[in-house]
């Protein structure tokens, strides 16, 4: 499990109060990690099985972290994060395996636990989202589920499964109308 930062964004939006517009995605008004920046919470294990969800704005908090991935980790799991000090006390208040890997990168592998396989993601997620110039942030939640679905099916890229892919997303309900979609306001 690692976090990823974009930048906040409110593309599209006519009127912007707090700051000036950014183009193409624009950059941080500040160095380093800011309420600027949106963070990412990404959970990956052995078989391919990703969890990517929104934490809010800024560096991650604990009780943010219990309330987005706390249902999806059991007692069994064992946790492979960086040195940031919020997983090493959510590990601990809920009694998890912890290892951690320092951001130096002097030791990248202990055993056969590491966290590569996240960090591989990250690498895969923002050269995708980079295509977009940037991404609204109310909408970043949507991104992030197209990713892990195109992702997940990179391997099974035959004929039959775009087929199947095309029939399945066809059978699909949909109650929220265009304009719903667009008056939905985004919280932090």
């Amino acid at each position: 499990m690692d976090e990823t930062y974009f930048l906040y964004s409110e593309k599209g939006k006519r009127n912007i109060s707090e700051r000036k517009s950014r183009k193409r995605g624009g950059k941080a008004k500040y160095r380093g990690i800011s309420n600027d920046q949106i963070c990412v919470l990404v959970a990956r294990d052995r078989q391919k099985m990703t969890f990517s969800g929104f934490l809010g704005r800024g560096r991650i908090r604990t009780t943010k972290l219990d309330e987005v991935i706390g249902s999806h980790l059991t007692e069994s799991n064992v946790l492979c994060t960086d040195s940031w000090r919020a997983f090493s006390s959510y590990a601990k208040t809920k009694g998890l395996d912890h290892y951690r890997f320092k951001s130096e990168g002097k030791q990248r592998v202990r055993g056969v636990y590491h966290i590569q396989n996240v960090n591989s993601y990250h690498s895969r997620l923002k050269r995708w989202i980079d295509r977009f110039n940037g991404v609204a942030t109310k909408y970043l939640q949507h991104y992030l589920a197209w990713f892990r679905y195109i992702d997940s099916k990179e391997y099974e890229n035959t004929a039959a499964n775009k087929k199947n892919m095309l029939v399945d997303s066809c059978l699909f309900t949909v109650n929220e109308t265009n304009i719903k979609l667009r008056r939905t306001a985004f919280s932090c």
